[in-house]
């Protein structure tokens, strides 16, 4: 599903002006520039969500000025949301200007002037972008004014439950059919909204539909950090969100995809168990040891909810996954020799 392209195929000389005319072509003209057009690395990816695109980037640090002339040259007429996942970067716009360090987001729009500097010994950069057309977003134009070129903390709140959506979709968005992706595209965009609403005080702008979705999926990221809590249970993650246990209920019928709270969290705790139990790493943890890590009240609950979702017991299992992985090296062995 990601379409990646490197400039590593390219000789050292071609690669910073290939950087430049892709990211032209992919994101909107820009007067790029760097100190050392020899020595420039990059990568880039892109996952087309029909509304929306994520793309991320990784590159050597570089200057970025987008002028009047390269607006009226080509405007995809976008809202551009970025998160850093390495270096840093300067970015001002509309009268705001802001330094943003890894784990924060930040906010522009194509139509109007920037300029972003990237220092050189902060190190490589890595960005993922997501690009959203200035119709979707359901904020009113004027408002959202006030977060261009402003950092939004990553790390707490709705921007951390975005953050976390950005990066599953790095991770994970490959494995999904291609009829999934609108329905992805449209939690993307009502993640950003909710984000770009809670930090301008003006989430009663968003249409009451995006308030759920958006809603459910930051009950998710909760969920996914507190599946070790063994008291975690719908009556604790409605008391955390500020909703009743019928809400919360009713809310999974309507969002979740057909599961009940109950049955995510039991499939979320048995995925991170099947995970650790195929590590070769972990083998020296009992089994029992790597149930309780996740929440499971005890070995006979655990080994009999896991067959149940696999059909192997949680030893057998392991004794198979650790069989694979001997063979898989036993092949990669004979191959090299």
């Amino acid at each position: 599903m990601w379409s990646k392209v490197s400039a590593g195929e390219l000789p050292a000389r071609e690669r910073f002006d290939w950087f430049a005319d892709l990211i032209t072509r992919e994101v909107m003209p820009t007067a790029l520039s760097v100190e050392r057009p020899a020595d420039f690395e990059a990568e880039a990816a892109v996952l087309d969500l029909r509304t929306v695109r994520v793309a991320r980037f990784s590159f050597s640090p570089l200057r970025s000025r987008r002028t009047p002339a390269l607006i009226r040259r080509g405007d995809p007429e976008q809202y551009q949301l970025g998160l850093m996942r390495r270096g840093a970067t300067f970015l001002s716009q509309h009268r705001n200007d802001c330094n943003v360090g890894v784990g924060d987001l930040v906010f522009w729009d194509t139509s109007r002037p920037s300029d972003a500097a990237m220092p050189r010994d902060s190190g490589p950069v890595q960005l993922t972008m997501l690009q959203v057309p200035r119709d979707v977003l359901p904020l009113r134009t004027r408002r959202i004014d006030r977060l261009l070129a402003s950092r939004i903390p990553g790390g707490h709140g709705l921007g951390a439950v975005l953050a976390s959506f950005l990066g599953s979709l790095e991770g994970h968005a490959g494995q999904c059919a291609p009829e999934d992706l609108p329905r992805l595209g449209s939690v993307v965009v009502d993640l950003a909204a909710a984000c770009l609403a809670q930090n301008l005080d003006a989430e009663e702008q968003l249409p009451a539909e995006a308030r759920a979705r958006a809603l459910i999926q930051r009950i998710h990221t909760f969920v996914d950090a507190h599946l070790g809590d063994p008291d975690l249970t719908p009556a604790a993650v409605a008391a955390v969100h500020h909703i009743s246990v019928r809400t919360l209920h009713q809310l999974f019928r309507t969002h979740g995809d057909g599961e009940t709270v109950h049955a995510r969290i039991r499939r979320r705790r048995l995925e991170r168990c099947r995970d650790d139990l195929a590590r070769p790493g972990l083998l020296g943890h009992p089994v029992q040891a790597i149930a309780a890590r996740w929440g499971f009240s005890g070995p006979a609950v655990f080994s009999r909810a896991f067959r149940t979702a696999y059909g192997l017991s949680p030893t057998e299992f392991r004794a198979l996954s650790v069989k694979e992985v001997r063979a898989g090296r036993t092949a990669g062995g004979d191959a090299r020799s």
